[in-house]
């Protein structure tokens, strides 16, 4: 990246100075949403050098091969000017001394990703936490416990898992997991439906007028909760078909690129538009919560227009993957 040019970002080697540079630089990368998640990706990756190094100072070097891997939007790549953390680690060898290695690492991380500017998770999402640290086998036992369970709150926990990558590790230990997940909803095709019902119905936004549906309470009157409305069915929808035609990478539009071509024709630009059009809308929000809402009353009538029907299309996507679950896993 250009803004890394002569600018010392290899040589920072302590949080404040990455959150420092965090914050003279956005600027410069706020208006592209490749530019932006980029820059997050820097970021991420220096933390992570820096929490690595941290931990080998005071544990030595790490008892078994692992993976720090990443989920959510982080994980997509399809994070706005500001982003919580969703994380976790898989280690290789079970061994008590590896449990507290990476648990200590995981702990670390989450300090510096917060010091840099990424809002600790409200779900304990997070490395730090054993129910997301875990070796290979407890991985694989946990997920299987998930999926024969089924419940909505082990459905919830296995959706965050599927859009996952690894930051900073041998990627084998994740992509791995990712086959076990394929493989029960191949022999468990009634999976898929539980996991559609655990989306849930889309709220819809717009009203039976045409108009945008605005929050008419509360600090955000006036707002719509874009990240609800707008980006979920076509997130949720597309993540569903992922699973379904074995998938593994977690990006929305990469997972575009590998479904049948008149999905991608029907959906990819939609939701290119939606991803370029948040960031050029909420390039000045100052904190995690008020980047998911936008101001109706900023947009011209032409924006309006474009915003309705990208939320249009997504209800559209979301009713058409339900019908597709139903079918079977043979169907499209």
């Amino acid at each position: 990246m250009n803004l890394l040019e002569n600018s010392g970002f290899e040589q920072l080697d302590s949080y404040e100075a990455i959150r420092a540079f965090r914050d003279d630089a956005m600027q410069d990368v706020v208006n592209s949403h490749v530019k932006l998640n980029e820059f997050h990706e820097l970021l991420m990756l220096r933390v992570t050098k820096i929490a690595l190094e941290k931990t080998k100072s005071e544990w030595g070097e790490p008892p078994t091969h692992f993976a720090f891997f990443l989920m959510g939007s982080a994980a997509r790549r399809e994070q706005s000017v500001w982003s919580d953390q969703d994380h976790g680690i898989i280690y290789e060898q079970a061994s008590e001394e590896a449990k507290e290695y990476f648990l200590k690492l995981g702990q670390e991380l989450t300090v510096g990703f917060e010091i840099v500017g990424y809002t600790l998770c409200d779900g304990k999402v997070m490395a730090s936490n054993p129910f997301w640290c875990k070796s290979s086998k407890e991985w694989e036992e946990q997920l299987k416990q998930w999926m024969e369970k089924s419940s909505w709150t082990t459905l919830r926990h296995l959706i965050t898992f599927f859009d996952s990558r690894v930051l900073v590790g041998d990627e084998q230990l994740l992509e791995y997991l990712k086959t076990i997940i394929f493989h029960e909803i191949a022999t468990s095709p009634v999976l898929l439906q539980r996991l559609m019902d655990n989306v849930g119905r889309v709220k819809k936004v717009i009203g039976v007028f045409g108009q945008l549906l605005v929050e008419t309470k509360g600090i955000h009157t006036g707002k719509i909760h874009l990240k609800n409305y707008a980006f979920f069915p076509y997130v949720n929808s597309i993540r569903l078909l992922a699973m379904k035609g074995n998938i593994s990478e977690p990006s929305t539009l990469s997972r575009l690129q590998k479904l049948p071509k008149q999905i991608r024709l029907n959906y990819e630009s939609d939701f290119q538009k939606l991803l370029d059009y948040r960031v050029r809308m909420q390039a000045n929000q100052k904190n995690y919560e008020d980047v998911h809402y936008l101001d109706v009353q900023a947009l011209s009538s032409k924006e309006k227009k474009e915003l309705k029907s990208i939320i249009k299309n997504g209800y559209k996507l979301h009713q058409e993957t339900k019908k597709w679950i139903e079918k079977g896993c043979s169907s499209w």
